[in-house]
């Protein structure tokens, strides 16, 4: 079964699959050592980390697991960042949400309001009833953005990560279906 990577349209924002365009957008901000200081995984160092990315997207599609957003302020269509909704298993009605954003499109919101969209179109389109997300514990802005859409705090990975040498936990977010029609 695949599922096709949809284009959504919010106030500020175009979120669309990723093009052969975005890969120097897309490879800027996953070399950023500073974006990625509470990623599971180290910066990229070279460019073959893009088409490994985009091919990931491609499969996602293709086996119907989830779809990887890039996103693109519509004002002037320069790239954001992406969001991912991944893992997406039908039997147990559950996915995963994350996304990353380049450092000069913090604290706009786009984070929220992207994701806000990429649910939205998660509970329309699938029979789904949890979402899970996870984020470093030291990253309290990717916190609130998961609290201010309603997932609920359910736990602690503890010493979860360990990249380049930093260990780290990580807090387990929550969202069900019955939250998110609230």
């Amino acid at each position: 079964m695949t599922l096709p990577t949809p284009t959504l349209e919010t106030e500020r924002l175009r979120l669309r699959p990723f093009a052969d365009g975005d890969a120097d957008a897309l490879f800027a901000l996953n070399s950023d050592a500073y974006v990625l200081r509470y990623w599971d995984s180290p910066p990229w160092t070279d460019r073959s980390s893009i088409e490994r990315f985009m091919a990931g997207c491609r499969r996602m599609e293709e086996e119907g697991t989830g779809a990887r957003v890039a996103i693109e302020r519509t004002s002037d269509q320069m790239f954001v960042g992406w969001c991912t909704f991944n893992s997406w298993d039908p039997d147990f009605k559950s996915a995963s949400l994350g996304y990353c954003f380049t450092q000069s499109s913090w604290g706009h919101g786009y984070a929220t309001e992207s994701a806000r969209a990429v649910l939205g179109w998660a509970f329309d389109t699938l029979d789904l009833n949890r979402v899970q997300s996870e984020t470093d514990t030291r990253n309290v802005a990717s916190a609130r953005v998961l609290e201010k859409l309603g997932f609920e705090r359910e736990g602690t990975l503890r010493e979860d990560c360990i990249v380049n040498g930093d260990v780290s936990d990580s807090w387990v977010y929550g969202l069900l279906r019955r939250d998110w029609e609230r």
